[in-house]
């Protein structure tokens, strides 16, 4: 089993959450300070902060290696789209391995979006 933080449309709600199915949720996490989210669009993007008071919100998920593989596929770390890291998370998680997915790309003229992301592809 591997531990995944999740920030975008994986989270419970979220138009790709079925791909968590049957996996075990853990709870709702932040990432340490480092870290803000970029819009891309339909999902976001999780990038390192230059500003150290940054952090971005989502869940912990324990995983199996078949779903861990199913989810670098959808999150394109093969054409190195995402990258998956380890992350280090904020109490009480802060002595938790877990790992995530960290964009790749450019984020010029992308808005950021802070610590929080709200999937909106779902809705009307």
């Amino acid at each position: 089993m591997t531990l995944v933080f999740v920030y975008g449309t994986l989270k419970h709600g979220c138009c790709n959450h079925h791909y968590l199915t049957g996996q075990q949720f853990l709870g709702e996490a932040r990432t340490a300070p480092g870290f803000t989210l970029y819009s891309l669009g339909d999902y976001p993007g999780l990038v390192h902060s230059g500003d150290p008071t940054r952090q971005v919100t989502g869940e912990i998920w324990s995983v199996t290696e078949l779903c861990l593989a199913q989810l670098d596929q959808l999150e394109g770390v093969g054409e190195q789209l995402y990258k998956r890291v380890p992350i280090s998370l904020a109490p009480p998680f802060d002595q938790t391995a877990a790992e995530t997915y960290v964009y790749l790309q450019g984020i010029a003229g992308r808005t950021e979006l802070g610590s929080d992301w709200r999937d909106n592809t779902n809705r009307p």
